[in-house]
């Protein structure tokens, strides 16, 4: 495992214990977004990982961004979640069962849209890469 690797696993460590000891929320640079942890299956591994994600209230679901801050590639989470799309997500002190599929078209646009206003952050992960960042609804089960 690379250092930048276990860097981030152990910062994911750390969120997602808080988030678990606190019901759901999470303080620092996350205290005013929605979180949830979203579980999923390797898909090559098969083992089992939990990502603390920034969310999207939907109709009958959540939206996740598979953003990577901006990176040239996709998350990993994204690719297992493309594999394997029944999983479940951690949100506020429940657990919720969902399966996954990647929006596109307009309903991709306008859920895209909405997180770039609601969190700016998201069009600057947007202009440091070429790739259509994938939008991933998680829609109960």
């Amino acid at each position: 495992m690379s250092d930048w690797s276990k860097s981030v696993n152990d910062w994911n460590a750390a969120i997602i214990e808080e988030f678990r000891a606190n019901d759901g929320r999470v303080g620092g640079m996350f205290e005013e977004r929605t979180l949830l942890l979203l579980h999923h299956t390797g898909a090559r591994t098969g083992t089992r990982r939990v990502t603390p994600l920034a969310y999207q209230d939907l109709a009958d679901g959540y939206a996740v961004f598979a953003s990577k801050a901006g990176a040239d590639t996709n998350p990993d989470w994204y690719h297992n979640l493309v594999a394997n799309p029944g999983t479940e997500v951690e949100v506020g002190t429940g657990t919720v069962r969902v399966r996954a599929r990647v929006a596109t078209g307009e309903e991709r646009d306008r859920i895209w849209s909405r997180q770039k206003q609601d969190y700016p952050q998201f069009e600057e992960y947007e202009s440091k890469t070429s790739r259509v960042i994938p939008v991933i609804v998680l829609e109960r089960a």
